[in-house]
Parts: structure tokens; C-alpha cells; sequence
């Protein structure tokens, strides 16, 4: 079985996420959404809540699943036997800094390679940050997550 890990921190999971996870899910036998879980990082949600978010995004999706660690990622994907990591990118800016990624996460296991994936298009200006300062401002964010995220975040954000 072919395994590939697809690391983050998903705060929240957006639909650029999933369009990159369901096209993943055609190349693989599975794939696990790792929830990178940085302390240090200000997360709007727990990560048992992004577990939750994940969880209800992909259940559709027979070969996706969703997972947390606190470990790096490469030892992740050891301990899941996944032959690879993959990595959405939306620009230039992001190809710089995954690149710099692949070539750490190889030189501490070759055996695990990298694959780069661009989103949708339609996706490509996406990222979690952004979409919560949007929902923070009560904009429109129904095109940018899944229905269950954005009631999540609008809870959450505008107490």
C-alpha cells in the first residue's frame, strides 16, 4: 500500500487543502492529513477541533484520513511506512521555502520522498490565515471552506 502524509496545521482545513488531498487520494492507496501541532504556533483551534473539521471534510473520501503529531514529519511518515511527503504550492514565494523543506526532510530520511502539488486555481490565493481574518470581518467565506468549517469559524470569531 502506498502511503503519502500531507503535514499542516490546517487552522482551518480550506478547500484549496482538500482539492489538493482528493487529487492526492487518485495518485495513492492512502492519505493521511497530518496535523503538524506546534505549540509555540497560536492556533485558532484545538487540534482535537481540527481533527473533528478535518474528519467531517473528508468523509467522502475512503482513502483519506486524518491524524496529529507533534513529532517531525519525516519520523511521522516512518512510523505510518508512507513513501512520501506532499506539499501544496500556491506560488514562487512557496516553492522557496518547500524546497528548502524537501531537501532537510531528505537529508534526514532519502527514503522519503517529496511531492509538490498545486491546488485548483481557483484555490491559488487561499491560505488559513487569511480566510479567518475574512470570517473575523464577517466577510463571505462560504466559497473558501467547507460549510461545517465556516460555521465553526463564524462561532468562534464573532462571539
Amino acid at each position: 500500500m502506498k502511503k503519502i502524509i500531507y503535514p499542516g496545521t490546517f487552522d482551518p482545513i480550506t478547500n484549496g487543502h482538500l482539492d489538493i488531498a482528493k487529487r492526492a487520494a487518485v495518485l495513492f492507496d492512502h492519505v493521511i492529513l497530518a496535523i503538524a501541532n506546534h505549540p509555540k504556533k497560536n492556533s485558532l483551534f484545538t487540534v482535537e477541533e481540527r481533527i473533528d473539521l478535518i474528519q467531517a471534510s473528508i468523509e467522502h473520501l475512503d482513502n483519506v484520513s486524518v491524524s496529529s503529531t507533534d513529532a517531525l514529519i519525516v519520523r511521522f511518515a516512518k512510523e505510518n511506512e508512507a513513501i512520501a511527503l506532499i506539499r501544496g504550492l500556491r506560488s514562487i514565494s512557496d516553492f522557496e521555502y518547500e524546497f528548502q523543506m524537501a531537501l532537510m526532510n531528505r537529508s534526514l530520511a532519502p527514503e522519503i520522498s517529496t511531492v509538490f502539488m498545486m491546488p485548483d486555481e481557483r484555490y491559488m490565493h487561499l491560505n488559513s490565515t487569511v480566510v479567518k481574518e475574512i470570517a473575523a470581518l464577517e466577510g463571505d467565506i462560504s466559497a473558501f471552506v467547507p460549510a461545517i468549517v465556516e460555521a465553526q469559524l463564524k462561532s468562534k470569531l464573532n462571539k
